[in-house]
């Protein structure tokens, strides 16, 4: 536990003195939570055994084969995310509104001609887009602390290992640029009695603290996928997935001075910026077994996706004091490029049909987030890599779903459980283990070769985060719970 302890520390140092690239960069870019068609949203996303809906394709390209028409499908979708957050015994909520693209797609199905009865049947080509993960939020903390301050962060940095003279406090040097410009907006100042040594201008801690953090950005997939049919009985697929995500985070954090009495400060702000993109490239195989009219088998391997990413981040400090003195220092615009490894996925599935009425369908998938890795040809992510291994572990996501058909009317239902990537000694306080749980619905109306599918998905997450950490005493996080709305239509045309 003390050697996780001290890995945690090492992670928290390495995200204010690069701005990204952390652990928490890592398990961003590595969870998936699809969008997809109204159909497969509406079902849970448990489509795993089932095919015939673009959506499989990023799952289990199997599902392919099983397509009997060409098809092309289009699925708008808005999103509405509320965020709730306990922070120093205070609540405070924040809410985004977002408009998407699910999913765009076409499928080119090819009958073989003169198939034998007992042979290969048919082969489909699809190309297209699936949406994997949505980054839009906004959140919102904030609280009186009467422990600590971030400049007290601020301090161990520049007083550790004996200290640090005033001349490597210069806004070129990115590794310590937020201690740079606390130093430049008279935050922190050098000790009377040792140069090497600094102060914080807060002498006493009672100060009210508040941060927003705004983010946007996805990430997507382009997939090519191919697959055939076999006897009706054996369905095969393969897909190249072309992955691409952006991220864009604008985080303020504010401290207000309560007692003027023993300090001139009133308050400061820290800025940052984070611009995050990223292209990868993965290849997902997939079988699915029909053993009869009644059940299905679906089996899928994803390897990892192989990300090239590019960040671009900047920082800014702002002080106020009394008499009107104005302090605001600016980080110069930091650039790094490295690659990311997310983990491989293993996806099994089941589903039953139930005449021509309706379907019960079910996905288990297995991810090991140990597995994620971070690699720079400048950069050494020994410390990085070693947080992940420790402070993440094998998690499991559950999907299940049901349709039932009336005539042209298709009725939907789904749940999906995504569970916590930590650790067992690395469990988030306050039960915010990041786990997932989503209920969905939906409703479709088919008119010849004319689709047009609705579906709702809510989804329910705990998190917990930190704005600053010290290695001699505790800090106390924010408890954020996010709920996401999602409605979402889908447009699909056979021929």
């Amino acid at each position: 536990m003390r050697k996780t302890i001290v890995l945690l520390a090492m992670a928290f140092l390495c995200a204010f003195q690069l701005t990204a690239q952390t652990d928490v960069d890592v398990l961003r870019y590595s969870q998936i939570y699809p969008d997809g068609t109204a159909r497969s949203m509406a079902m849970g996303g448990a489509f795993g055994a089932l095919g015939g809906d673009f959506s499989s394709l990023s799952m289990n390209p199997a599902g392919i084969a099983i397509y009997r028409k060409s098809e092309f499908t289009f699925s708008p979708s808005l999103g509405d995310m509320k965020a709730n957050s306990a922070y120093l015994g205070t609540n405070a909520n924040d809410s985004r509104y977002n408009f998407n693209i699910g999913n765009i797609g076409l499928v080119g199905h090819y009958g073989i001609p003169n198939a034998n009865p007992e042979g290969w049947q048919n082969i489909d080509f699809g190309i297209g887009y699936n949406r994997q993960n949505s980054f839009q939020t906004n959140i919102t903390f904030q609280g009186t602390n009467q422990n600590n301050s971030l400049l007290d962060f601020f301090l161990h940095q520049v007083n550790g290992n004996g200290g640090t003279p005033t001349s490597d406090l210069d806004a070129e040097n990115v590794f310590k640029q937020d201690a740079a410009l606390a130093y430049w907006s008279y935050l922190i100042n050098p000790d009377s009695s040792n140069s090497l040594h600094y102060n914080s201008v807060l002498p006493v801690a009672g100060e009210r603290q508040r941060m927003t953090i705004n983010s946007t950005g996805s990430m997507g997939e382009m997939v090519m996928s191919l697959g055939a049919n076999y006897d009706n009985k054996l369905y095969f697929g393969a897909t190249m997935g072309i992955d691409f995500l952006n991220y864009n985070e604008n985080s303020h954090y504010t401290e207000t001075n309560m007692d003027n009495t023993t300090s001139s400060l009133i308050k400061y702000d820290l800025n940052r910026t984070l611009n995050t993109s990223g292209n990868g490239i993965n290849l997902k195989l997939g079988m699915i077994y029909r053993a009869n009219d009644f059940l299905r088998f679906g089996l899928a391997f994803h390897t990892p996706t192989f990300y090239q990413m590019h960040d671009n981040y900047s920082a800014t400090i702002a002080s106020d004091f009394d008499s009107a003195r104005h302090y605001t220092h600016a980080s110069p615009q930091g650039t790094f490029d490295y690659t990311l490894t997310t983990p491989m996925r293993v996806i099994g599935s089941i589903a039953f049909i139930i005449g021509q009425s309706g379907v019960i369908s079910g996905d288990y998938e297995f991810v090991d987030y140990t597995s994620s890795q971070l690699s720079s040809t400048t950069y050494n992510f020994a410390d990085a890599n070693a947080v992940i291994q420790q402070k993440y572990s094998q998690g499991s996501n559950f999907r299940v779903g049901t349709e039932w058909k009336v005539n042209n009317i298709s009725l939907r239902g789904g749940y999906a459980f995504y569970g916590t990537p930590f650790s067992s000694n690395s469990m988030p306080p306050g039960g915010a283990d990041q786990t997932t749980n989503s209920f969905s619905g939906g409703i479709g109306v088919k008119d010849h070769a004319l689709t047009i599918d609705l579906g709702f998905v809510y989804s329910m997450t705990k998190e917990y985060y930190e704005p600053y950490f010290l290695n001699d005493q505790p800090v106390e996080g924010a408890t954020i719970k996010l709920n996401n709305n999602i409605f979402v239509m889908t447009i699909g045309y056979k021929f």
